[in-house]
């Protein structure tokens, strides 16, 4: 009877831990959130009922099962789910998922928190276009591992400066969540038809993948 007890017990554990994830179209309270947290106001390039929230289950650094928030456009929601899904399958570890109107919509902080994120209306860096994460076809894994890195060259986070050299190390769980071109999680995203911000030319950034 004991030894039924505990492998009921460690079937309900894996039950547990399994991936779980919903879509939600965006609720009045969320959409107050995001024009206070400066994510989405009127002059967006895409309406708010375009766009879907997502709770989904990820590996954090240590490798316990969190769940994290995501928004993004509905055109990809079910879509992201099946990735992320994947991407939990595949054991890669995610420091912190929320949304970056828990930022106030500042990317610089955001990043400063290896905070994974999505939809945000803003400008993309440098120019006066449109970011794809305005639209809610972007995300951005693990920034602070994945660094922007300028034309010339320059990191703005002092924590990413030791992830210039594009390695894998030690196996922790800081140097697995380094995206390099062969990863399995780089090549999954690149599969479903996203560009990766590693492949850039002149600027480099690892941490963006954009439909």
């Amino acid at each position: 009877m004991k030894n039924l007890l505990f492998i009921l017990t460690l079937s309900l554990s894996s039950l547990l831990a399994d991936f779980q994830a919903r879509v939600y179209p965006i609720a009045p309270k969320l959409q107050e959130k995001m024009i206070e947290g400066n994510t989405w106001q009127k002059g967006c390039p895409v309406a708010i009922k375009d766009l879907r929230y997502l709770r989904l289950t990820y590996h954090d650094f240590d490798g316990e099962d969190q769940v994290g928030e995501l928004i993004v456009h509905k055109d990809i929601a079910n879509e992201m789910v099946t990735m992320m899904q994947e991407v939990y399958n595949l054991g890669y570890p995610i420091r912190q998922m929320r949304l970056i109107s828990e930022f106030k919509g500042n990317d610089w902080q955001s990043i400063e928190a290896d905070n994974t994120s999505a939809f945000n209306c803003r400008r993309a860096t440098g120019s006066k276009k449109w970011s794809k994460h305005a639209y809610g076809k972007a995300i951005d894994i693990n920034p602070l591992e994945n660094p922007y890195i300028s034309r010339k060259g320059k990191i703005s986070h002092k924590a990413s400066l030791k992830y210039r050299k594009r390695i894998h190390g030690d196996n922790s769980a800081s140097d697995r969540a380094v995206l390099l071109p062969a990863d399995p999680v780089t090549r999954l995203f690149k599969a479903y038809g996203y560009r990766w911000g590693g492949d850039w030319h002149h600027t480099k950034d690892y941490q963006h993948f954009a439909k």
